[in-house]
C-alpha cells in the first residue's frame, strides 16, 4: 500500500465547484438594504444614551426630508431579525421622522467583533458621559480578553494579545488614548448603584471619590446616598478613603458615614480662612456662595 506523500491538493469545495466566480463575489459583497425598523433591536446592554434632545430633533428633521444618509450596521439574529450594532441614533431619527425602513449594512460579524465595532464607533462622539466609558470600556476589555483566550465573562485580568504580545488593557489604552490607571477607573465605576453613577455624571461626585465608594457593597452605596441627600453633601476624596476603609473593617454603618461627611474638608478651611480677609459686604456675599450650609449661610450683621 503506498505512504502517504504528504502532498496537499487544494481542492476546491462543492459550492465553488457548483457556482461561478460571480455568484461568490456576490456573496461575500457587504450590501446596503432597506430593512423595516421593528425587526431591528438594539445591542444589548448598549452603554451609550440615546437622547431626546434638540440634537436629536434636528436629526429627526434631517431624515424627513432626506432621509438617513449614512447606512445603520446591523447583523442577523440566529431567531430572526437584527441586531443594531452601530446607528441607535439614526434608528431613533428615523422612527421620530415616521420611516417604516431604514438603509442597514448587514455585516456577518461574531458577538465580540461586534462589541468592538459597536464601541469604537460611538467613542467617536464629541460628548461622552463617565458612565458611558465605564461600561464601554469594561464591554470592550472584556471582549478582548475573551479573544486573547479568556472565554468566562466578567473577567477583567488582562491578557496577552497574541498579535503583538501587549496586555488586552495595554492595547485598549493605546486604542482609546487613555491610561490603564484612567481605564481602571472608569471601569470601577460600573460597580456604583445607578443613583450614584448618575451624581458622577452630572458633576456632582468627582472621579476619585467615585472610585473609592466602588468598593463599598451596594447596601451600604444605598445608605451613603440617602445620607448624601438628606444632608445636601457629596465625600471629598479624603472622605471616600476613609469611608471605604470603615467599610473594609466591617465597622461602617449610618452614624460612620453621617459623622464622615460631616467633617470640614480641607477646601472649606481654606475657604473660611479667605473670607475672613475681606471686608463686611464682600464677606457676606462670598458666604452664600462659597460655604451653603450653616452657621455660615446666614451672617449676621455683627460680624
Amino acid at each position: 500500500m503506498a505512504k502517504n506523500s504528504g502532498i496537499k491538493l487544494n481542492l476546491p469545495s462543492a459550492d465553488d465547484l457548483f457556482s461561478t466566480q460571480e455568484q461568490r463575489d456576490e456573496e461575500s459583497r457587504e450590501s446596503i438594504q432597506n430593512i423595516p425598523i421593528g425587526e431591528i433591536t438594539d445591542f444589548p446592554n448598549h452603554p451609550f444614551q440615546v437622547k431626546m434632545d434638540e440634537s436629536m430633533m434636528d436629526m429627526a428633521e434631517s431624515v424627513k426630508q432626506y432621509g438617513v444618509l449614512v447606512p445603520a450596521l446591523v447583523r442577523e439574529k440566529a431567531e430572526g431579525g437584527y441586531e443594531m450594532i452601530a446607528g441607535h441614533r439614526r434608528k431613533m431619527a428615523s422612527e421620530l421622522a415616521g420611516k417604516k425602513e431604514m438603509p442597514c449594512i448587514i455585516r456577518n460579524v461574531t458577538e465580540d467583533e461586534a462589541v468592538l465595532i459597536m464601541v469604537d464607533s460611538n467613542l467617536q462622539r464629541e460628548e461622552i458621559l463617565p458612565s458611558e466609558k465605564a461600561f464601554a470600556y469594561k464591554m470592550k476589555l472584556e471582549a478582548m480578553n475573551r479573544q486573547a483566550g479568556r472565554p468566562s465573562k466578567n473577567n477583567l485580568t488582562p491578557m496577552v494579545s497574541d498579535s503583538n504580545k501587549m496586555r488586552t488593557n495595554e492595547v485598549l489604552a493605546k486604542e482609546v488614548g487613555e491610561s490603564r490607571e484612567t481605564i481602571r477607573r472608569y471601569i470601577r465605576l460600573t460597580e456604583l448603584i445607578p443613583p450614584i453613577l448618575d451624581m458622577v455624571d452630572n458633576g456632582k461626585v468627582a472621579m476619585r471619590p467615585a472610585v473609592e465608594l466602588s468598593y463599598l457593597p451596594k447596601e451600604q452605596q444605598e445608605i451613603l446616598y440617602d445620607t448624601m441627600k438628606s444632608e445636601d453633601c457629596t465625600p471629598s476624596h479624603a472622605q471616600a478613603i476613609k469611608l471605604r476603609k470603615f467599610s473594609e473593617s466591617g465597622k461602617l454603618g449610618e452614624d460612620v458615614i453621617l459623622s464622615i461627611l460631616s467633617e470640614e474638608k480641607p477646601n472649606q478651611v481654606e475657604q473660611w480662612t479667605y473670607v475672613n480677609t475681606l471686608d463686611k459686604k464682600s464677606r457676606k456675599i462670598m458666604l452664600l456662595f462659597l460655604v451653603p450650609h450653616p452657621p455660615f449661610a446666614v451672617v449676621s450683621n455683627n460680624q
